[in-house]
């Protein structure tokens, strides 16, 4: 069952206006010379002077406009271990794992309803999830190279599958013949990315800060999936994840997986899920009862970020990663969501 537990706060503590960004960076599906698990398990926690760094954020306007955001966190508690992992190392190779083991969902009521309606399309490839009316989650290298905002982001669009309606005289541009959904496109308002995200760019990319938050013009009317904080491993039944993204090698489908963690640090889940470029993004989620109900629940506890090349033991091997909603995570990412600290205070 899910756990309530208090989160820190983060309120912001000033905001200051930035040029406007270029847009020249080149969108990259594949991040490499990462900190990975053997390098993640040396890093020293971060202080709190660090965090308030790391999860101060930029907000980028549709009109090119661009803020920071300074924050203060409130009410944490410093964990002196540092990023310790599970011990566990084995060796695969490629973004599918052996047998392809990715559902195409092609059944139209499927794709249009809940849990797998929650997933959407960023129209610079990646995929994304609904976590609010009118607020998705994506990751940050989906729309920022680390230096500069991707090609395509300055007019940024959010894709959501719907049916065509009966009486919708208006054929919608793409929409297939035989009835399949189509995207739905809706402009983005504002993008929030972490300055974590920023971190270290000129050799490793900070993987740990890999997720944005975009604000959809208009809000969307279906359900959508709940934030959770990522518990370990251990605290996880089955360790089993499921996410649902628009695979390249899949034009037009939803691709559904699920799979074990093999091996996890504070801020990332390493993983074996098929995964193939385009599902960068999608948002990673646990089933769990609630308390005292028969009724499973879905809570998002990681957004996928990609395969990745990480250094084990001295040598390159590859995972497929997913960033950890961890508790400031949480608080950060229900801060933007609600515009205040109020509605954040349990996760």
């Amino acid at each position: 069952t899910w756990h309530l537990k208090k989160i820190p706060q983060i309120v912001s503590e000033r905001t200051f206006s930035l040029d406007s960004p270029k847009f020249e960076a080149k969108p990259s599906l594949e991040l490499n010379s990462v900190c990975g698990i053997e390098c993640q398990r040396k890093l020293p926690a971060p202080s709190l002077s660090d965090l308030k760094n790391l999860l101060s954020y930029e907000t980028i306007f549709e009109n090119g406009t661009r803020t920071l955001t300074e924050v203060n966190v409130l009410g944490l508690t410093l964990d002196p271990a540092g990023n310790t992992t599970t011990h566990k190392t084995s060796r695969r190779k490629r973004q599918i794992y052996g047998t392809d083991s990715r559902f195409s969902i092609y059944d139209k009521r499927f794709m249009t309803n809940f849990p797998f309606n929650t997933a959407v399309k960023i129209s610079t490839g990646c995929s994304g999830i609904l976590i609010s009316p009118k607020h998705v989650l994506t990751a940050a290298h989906c729309l920022h190279d680390g230096k500069d905002y991707v090609k395509g982001s300055k007019r940024l669009r959010v894709g959501l599958l719907k049916t065509k309606s009966r009486g919708d005289g208006r054929k919608r541009k793409g929409a297939k013949r035989n009835g399949m959904p189509s995207f739905q496109w809706t402009r983005v308002k504002s993008t929030h990315i972490p300055k974590g995200w920023f971190k270290g760019v000129s050799g490793d990319i900070a993987l740990d800060y890999d997720y944005a938050v975009l604000e959809l013009k208009r809000p969307h009317k279906r359900k959508y999936m709940e934030l959770g904080i990522s518990p370990t491993i251990k605290m996880m039944p089955g360790s089993m994840i499921h996410f649902s993204g628009f695979d390249n090698d899949r034009s037009g489908l939803l691709v559904y997986r699920f799979c074990s963690i093999s091996d996890e640090s504070n801020d990332l889940f390493y993983q074996y899920c098929d995964a193939e470029p385009g599902s960068t993004g999608s948002g990673v989620y646990l089933r769990l009862k609630e308390p005292n109900k028969k009724k499973w629940k879905r809570k998002i506890i990681a957004v996928f970020s990609g395969h990745q090349w990480v250094d084990v033991n001295g040598e390159q091997q590859d995972y497929n990663v997913a960033v950890r909603i961890t508790p400031l995570k949480y608080a950060q990412i229900c801060f933007w969501i609600h515009g205040n600290d109020e509605n954040c205070a349990q996760g």
